[in-house]
């Protein structure tokens, strides 16, 4: 198992948790809305750290970034799983022929 899985695994069991012992719990109390919020933040910190190209800052903004988007997914009810399941779907097709079947 991967430390994502791991970590996705996480955040599933602490769902239930007391939010006042637990940040994941306490996010995700406060709803969807608010998780995607914070992951949108994790994010624009990530994309600021690999412009500067502060490589040990980037490596730890992606982290706080992966972390913060399996909350979201986790406070809408979607699996490390499922989007893992969509990546092989798209596996061993090119880009930009992924990208025009959406349309």
């Amino acid at each position: 198992m991967s430390g994502l899985q791991r970590l996705a695994e996480t955040v599933e069991e602490r769902k239930s948790a007391d939010p006042e012992s637990s940040w994941t719990a306490k996010l995700l109390a406060k709803g969807p809305e608010k998780c995607a919020e914070k992951f949108g933040e994790e994010a624009i910190e990530a994309i600021i750290e690999a412009v500067k190209g502060d490589r040990d800052k980037l490596i730890a903004e992606a982290a706080d970034t992966l972390y913060h988007l399996l909350v979201m997914l986790a406070a809408r009810g979607v699996t490390l799983a499922e989007v893992e399941h969509e990546l092989d779907r798209r596996e061993g097709r090119s880009g930009i022929e992924e990208k025009a079947s959406r349309k």
